[in-house]
């Protein structure tokens, strides 16, 4: 655990020190903050004390946000030849992919975090609904960490930051769009498949309000299985 914490330690100091942490968050709040506040379909269109606007808009915000963020957690390291050198070090694949996943997550959180004055705000216009809330931020972080697993999986298999970055979002893609189509498509066992590997179709239910062990196990599990193939692509170029 330790080797974890130093790894996510160097490597959240590395968003700070590069400026990443910031443009993220600058983006991230700007586009949020005008598309929940001032686009057309913004909060005060919809006359109703809740943040699904804003869940519906950061849903789409972090899919393309957090490929730029880890395209170049292992990439970059590997083009460099450092990633080599970390491998050197008394620490496993594992623990490295960890410490690069922790990173990310925390950076994602900072930001998330800082969108709280969304809710103070919202709760003084009407009756929110807390549970709604949480559930909402709980998926945020659920999907935020399945994507940012899936960009590291893509960093690992390339040194170039925009093939990595370009691998995660086509992936991203299958997840957020195209499994949605093809569970209209397809009637029955088959579309039924294709609903449940679906994002949007857990996603709904938690910014709803609705927390079903299932959503959680299939956020847990994509994650947990890119990070094991991110693990296993490491585990090759040490014995490479």
């Amino acid at each position: 655990m330790k080797e974890i914490l130093t790894i996510a330690k160097r490597e959240l100091r590395a968003y700070f020190d590069s400026l990443m942490a910031y443009i993220l968050i600058v983006l991230f709040l700007g586009f949020s903050g005008f598309f929940t506040w001032i686009y057309g379909s913004d909060i005060f269109f919809i006359k109703q004390a809740s943040l699904e606007v804003f869940f519906n808009i950061a849903f789409w915000t972090l899919f393309f946000f957090i490929p730029a963020l880890t395209m170049r957690l292992l990439s970059e390291e590997n083009r460099a030849g450092t990633l080599e050198l970390l491998l050197t070090k008394p620490v496993t694949d594992w623990q490295v992919i960890a410490g690069k996943f922790t990173a990310a997550l925390a950076l994602i959180t900072i930001t998330l975090a800082l969108t709280f004055p969304y809710f103070i705000t919202v709760s003084s216009l009407g009756n929110i609904d807390t549970g709604a809330v949480f559930s909402g931020y709980l998926a945020l972080i659920l999907i935020s960490a399945m994507y940012i697993s899936i960009g590291i999986f893509a960093s690992s298999i390339t040194n170039n930051q925009i093939v990595a970055y370009l691998t995660a979002l086509t992936i991203g893609i299958f997840f957020q769009v195209i499994f949605q189509m093809l569970a209209s498509a397809f009637p029955g066992t088959l579309g039924n498949i294709f609903d449940y590997l679906s994002v949007y179709s857990h996603y709904d239910s938690m910014i709803r309000g609705v927390i079903d062990s299932r959503d959680l196990v299939y956020f847990l599990s994509v994650t947990f299985l890119a990070l094991v193939s991110a693990e296993t692509m490491l585990l090759k170029k040490r014995y490479v």
